[in-house]
């Protein structure tokens, strides 16, 4: 990846400019331009408006976005504050999460029982242990991966172990976002996502111990990237714990939203651990965004998004970088790749309870079977219509629903009974198996 172009200093830019045109040129430009917060290496390709210079225009554009930032109390490598603007695309965009990730849900399939919250969250848990895996390296199909957690199958290989570790990570978020971050605890939670994976055990857990690290392209070597040196990491983690923790009377108020992405950016830009960066970032990400009550975040998945366009992902880091610490741009990546995950989680949520309403239906046409489904079965069967030949176990189905083991494996066998699944041995474990003609024969039951 091209590393941006920086852009031009506004000392050298303004004293080209004859005082009577600057005063023209600044009273009527914003933050943005053409409605985006264009970073220079994208607005110098831009046709300028009027007779202006793309270096005027340039010039302009930054004063008007110095005029709205903020300073944050994080630093660069430099030691000078982070800035942060809020031009309207963010306001907008924090508008639209604070309504449908903090309120309630009104879509179709409305997560209202304990049953559904459980089946959708897993669903969640799986992806984001997956996809912020497989950014890293991880590689392995979903399929397999998904089956190792929904079965609670020991790791096999390095990429299993990845998996495995985001999982356990994201279950362990679950459990402490009433808890206050620290150090100590951002170490733990590296620990988990990297245990077993690391070229040294002993990285896992603890800050890097020399700045032999660095952010490169895994294309062609370009580093992209060269983190603060490691003798600052406990200092500078100890100042981003207590910007996590302060509340909403903390000078300057940074609403709870950005205030996580900003969390994410920081383990990103810091990189204070050998390994296992990208994980803890986004992990901490959901740590913050779940404090601040944004309990739907529970449920979506920031990496699926970020691994379709990982180019854009990395852009966001380094439009920052070269642009004064601006992380306006990192800010708006992300929120509007929440955005998107939010989007994405209410199609699926239509998606299945459509899926499911389709199935009752079918089911319903049959007296015999119309007493005898459960909605758990009901859901398992609307899976297996889609996926003829998939393989369901007890412990799975259990995980799955949140319900006894003595239940699901009554379910299974229930379906067995009636014909609707197969059952065989793998080992020592029973399978359930969806016949490839399921849907006729609910029919022949019906009939």
């Amino acid at each position: 990846m091209k590393i941006p172009l920086s852009p031009p200093s506004e000392r050298d830019v303004v004293g080209k400019i004859p005082p009577e045109r600057l005063a023209r040129i600044m009273e009527s430009y914003s933050p943005l331009a053409e409605g985006e917060y264009l970073h220079w290496d994208q607005l110098r390709h831009r046709e300028p408006p009027g007779d202006l210079t793309p270096e005027e225009w340039w010039f302009a554009i930054k004063m008007a976005r110095l005029g709205q930032s903020r300073r944050l109390p994080l630093l660069d490598k430099s030691s000078k504050p982070l800035l942060l603007a809020t031009p309207e695309p963010v306001q907008i965009h924090l508008h639209h999460i604070d309504r449908d990730a903090a309120g309630e849900i009104l879509a179709p399939g409305e997560i209202n029982t304990p049953e559904q919250r459980n089946r959708y969250l897993l669903h969640s848990l799986i992806e984001e242990a997956i996809t912020s895996s497989q950014l890293e390296g991880a590689a392995t199909t979903r399929k397999v991966a998904e089956s190792m957690l929904r079965e609670q199958r020991k790791p096999r290989d390095r990429s299993e172990q990845m998996i495995f570790n985001n999982y356990q990570a994201m279950e362990t978020i679950r459990g402490m976002k009433d808890e206050p971050i620290t150090p100590e605890r951002i170490l733990k939670l590296h620990w988990i996502l990297t245990e077993d994976t690391l070229d040294d055990p002993a990285d896992a857990g603890r800050l890097r111990l020399s700045d032999d690290v660095h952010v490169a392209d895994h294309r062609d070597g370009t580093i992209l990237h060269q983190p603060p040196t490691y003798s600052e990491l406990p200092e500078r983690l100890d100042r981003l714990c207590t910007f996590a923790n302060a509340g909403e009377n903390a000078t300057p108020f940074v609403h709870p939203a950005l205030r996580a992405i900003l969390l994410h950016f920081m383990i990103g830009y810091d990189h204070p651990f050998v390994d296992g960066n990208g994980r803890t970032a986004r992990a901490l990400f959901y740590w913050s965004m779940a404090r601040s009550g944004y309990w739907l975040m529970e449920f979506l998945s920031i990496s699926h998004f970020l691994r379709a366009a990982p180019a854009q992902y990395v852009r966001a880091y380094l439009h920052t970088e070269t642009d004064s610490c601006d992380t306006t741009y990192f800010i708006l990546h992300q929120l509007e790749t929440i955005r998107k995950a939010i989007a994405a989680l209410h199609d699926y949520l239509a998606r299945t309870a459509e899926e499911q309403r389709s199935t009752e239906r079918l089911l319903a046409t049959s007296p015999k079977l119309r007493n005898k489904i459960n909605h758990r079965q009901v859901a398992l069967l609307a899976h297996a219509l889609k996926h003829p030949g998939e393989v369901y176990r007890i412990d799975s189905h259990q995980r799955t629903h949140g319900t006894a083991y003595q239940t699901a494996r009554s379910d299974l066998l229930g379906l067995v009974e009636l014909g609707l699944l197969i059952s065989d041995r793998g080992g020592r474990a029973l399978l359930f198996i969806a016949p490839g003609d399921l849907q006729d024969k609910i029919v022949n039951i019906a009939g």
